[in-house]
């Protein structure tokens, strides 16, 4: 990794850059997908992951690097450079991957996937019919020009740029591959097996029929990838859904950040395309034959002996069926680990919620709705049943917008109270209450996860959600409900005084600064003290430094970083006592555990926040304990697994590298064992 991985300026030599820490995170998905030892479908589906994180990249981070580069005094290119170069050999090992292992390995297996090769002759007849039948009718070819006014090449479409001479005359066209109409992959079986084209090739080996009379003289595959940001007023008085409804409808004609392109273009009509689509300050960048690599995740193959072993959910049902949940909850917690668990449980308690008559009011924040989602379904049956359903809707969960304003016109529909949060501010918390009336009395039942409301992600995300009756816990929860209520930022000085739970924008940066400090004591007085965190992500300067000073004092810190981290582990005088780690398997590591030795009487905190600036500065975010002893117990060993892994685990090294961990007996894989640990529950 580069030297730029520490950034420079004072007292930024004590963190590595946000940027280069993420892209090190892209090359360990890289290396599962060079990994022999993992099935060939699946490691074309790493692959498709890295395409895509890296598309993201592009349209989230690059615009910001690009701007630094603006404003920086010495006008040198920086970190937008750093960070290209770094893609560039992750793209190269990429193309290694891929078409010097993971092709030729289906191959063998009889999968003949036909990546920049010629057409066997038994596929022309068929791949011209397809393309006559199908492909055809979605061809838009647009003549290059220096003003095109009359065309807009969008984010991340892909386009060939198609050199014509007709009758001596030379003249280049702009045609779209229409992946957003029909599959990116062609398959058909043959006598050895099955082939597989790219839609990209039907149309490359079909020009004729589009330019007649004419003689192709080149033909190179092109995209372009924009700016993702939405430019959201701090102040709006209006609707907040119609407004973003037309905001995202512009962010595909955002500012272009990445030019990438197949070699072999004419410089010359390298400038001209510059010039047309206005792409002066944008990395033109040269890549391979096809782009969108992100719909390998779509590869029509299967075979269940290069794929990995299923793992079905487990149908955890701790209440039975004579009792609602919410009178099961009222008498112990519970808690469920998606994907290992099934989401069913979840569903159950809004769909009993929905029908239940002593349920009144139903509460809940949503930040990423499934597009078939049923737990949506479930509110919007609440409240056609006549029950106060009150739902905090992110409208501002970037790429999920869209999704999220269908839903939120739905429910508004069927009378769900819509709460919006503020431009400047985002509801990340993932909780929801329910209010029941039992003789006469009110009582509340409740859920708080680490992940979003959302059964689709459920599946491939490993997160947790602790449904509790505990009235000190849910009447802070309401008093955040009721502060959301205001649609309003929180004041400076915006007091709610949460004993229980730690949130965002009120105690719970401080909140872990103390539990920090408390081990910080313990360690100084000669006692056992640790700290073993799991995040996604860790970026914010002051909870580091407060890690780096628990290390100097003697802590033990064990950390569990999914992507970014900013902490260097490992340097003498600093870090020393600090491990990072980073677990990379079939499921996406997402949940937020915190657990601090407390001398002994060990405290356990899960959550949505990690510690980034835009999750303590600018988000509502809710870590809660656990306060239940067996549950306690059981998140303690989930995370001793996966602090024993030697399998998919990697730690950080001083210089940002992803070190494996070496193997020992027994072989740990740390999903697998969860998954075997709750199945024997």
């Amino acid at each position: 990794m580069e030297k730029i991985a520490r950034e420079e300026g004072e007292g930024d030599s004590l963190f590595f850059n946000r940027d280069i820490s993420w892209l090190s995170f892209n090359e360990r998905i890289l290396e599962e997908a060079a990994d022999d030892e993992v099935p060939l479908l699946e490691r074309l589906k790493f692959l498709a992951i890295y395409s895509s994180n890296l598309d993201e990249f592009y349209r989230v981070r690059m615009p910001v690097l690009q701007a630094l580069q603006k404003i920086s005094k010495d006008g040198s290119p920086g970190l937008s450079n750093s960070a290209a170069r770094i893609i560039a050999k992750q793209q190269d090992k990429f193309g290694r991957i891929l078409t010097g292992s993971v092709v030729p390995g289906l191959k063998d297996k009889r999968i003949h996937f036909l990546y920049n090769e010629s057409f066997p002759d038994f596929l022309n007849k068929p791949a011209v019919e397809y393309f006559l039948t199908r492909v055809l009718a979605f061809l838009h070819p647009v003549e290059l020009k220096k003003d095109m006014t009359d065309f807009f090449p969008e984010n991340n479409k892909l386009y060939l740029l198609v050199l014509i001479e007709k009758e001596g005359t030379e003249k280049q066209y702009i045609l779209n591959i229409p992946s957003d109409h029909l599959p990116r992959f062609y398959s058909i079986k043959g006598e050895d097996g099955v082939l597989i084209a790219f839609l990209d090739d039907i149309v490359r080996r079909n020009l004729h029929w589009l330019f007649k009379n004419s003689i192709v003289r080149g033909c190179f595959s092109f995209k372009i990838t924009r700016d993702a940001e939405l430019d959201i007023a701090d102040e709006y008085e209006g609707d907040q859904l119609e407004l973003i409804s037309r905001l995202i409808q512009k962010r595909d004609k955002g500012l272009a950040t990445r030019f990438l392109y197949q070699p072999g273009i004419p410089e010359a009509l390298l400038e001209l395309i510059r010039k047309a689509f206005n792409l002066k300050e944008i990395a033109m960048m040269a890549g391979g034959v096809y782009h969108n690599l992100k719909d390998l995740m779509g590869f029509p193959a299967s075979d269940p002996l290069l794929s990995d072993e299923k793992w079905p959910a487990i149908n955890y049902n701790p209440f039975g069926y004579e009792r609602t949940v919410f009178d099961f909850i009222a008498d112990r917690d519970v808690v469920f680990h998606p994907p290992y668990h099934s989401y069913t449980g979840i569903l159950r308690f809004f769909n009993e919620a929905s029908t239940n008559r002593q349920v009144k009011e139903i509460y809940i924040t949503l930040y990423r709705i499934a597009s078939d989602s049923l737990l949506a379904s479930a509110l919007i049956n609440a409240a056609r049943n006549g029950k106060k359903v009150k739902v905090v809707l992110e409208l501002k969960a970037r790429f999920d917008e869209a999704n999220n304003i269908k839903w939120g016109k739905k429910m508004k529909e069927a009378g769900v109270e819509l709460i919006y949060s503020p431009a400047s501010l985002k509801v990340h918390a993932k909780i929801a209450l329910v209010k029941r009336e039992v003789n006469g009395r009110t009582q509340y039942s409740g859920l708080l996860a680490t992940g979003n409301f959302n059964e689709n992600t459920a599946a491939i995300y490993t997160d947790h959600v602790l449904m509790t009756s505990h009235p000190g816990i849910l009447r802070e929860i309401e008093l955040l409900f009721i502060f959301l209520s205001r649609k309003e930022a929180p004041p400076a000085t915006a007091l709610i005084n949460f004993h229980y739970l730690l949130v965002a924008q009120f105690n719970l940066r401080n909140r872990f600064t103390e539990l920090i400090d408390r081990e910080i004591a313990f360690a100084r007085a000669g006692k056992d003290a640790s700290i073993i965190i799991k995040m996604n992500n860790l970026e914010e300067k002051s909870l580091i430094g407060k890690l780096y000073e628990a290390s100097q004092a003697g802590v033990m810190v064990q950390l569990i970083i999914r992507s970014i981290c900013r902490l260097i582990p490992g340097v003498g005088g600093m870090s020393e006592n600090i491990t990072v780690r980073r677990i990379v398997g079939r499921y996406l590591e997402h949940g937020r555990v915190f657990i601090f030795n407390n001398g002994g009487e060990t405290e356990v905190y899960m959550g949505s926040a990690d510690w980034m600036n835009r999750n303590i500065y600018r988000r509502i975010e809710v870590c809660f304990p656990v306060l239940d002893s067996k549950i306690k117990q059981e998140m303690i060993e989930i995370v001793r697994l996966q602090l024993l892994d030697n399998v998919k685990a990697v730690e950080i090294s001083e210089g940002l590298e992803n070190v494996r961990v070496k193997r020992s007996v027994p072989e740990i894989r740390s999903q697998q064992a969860i998954y075997t640990l709750l199945n024997h529950e």
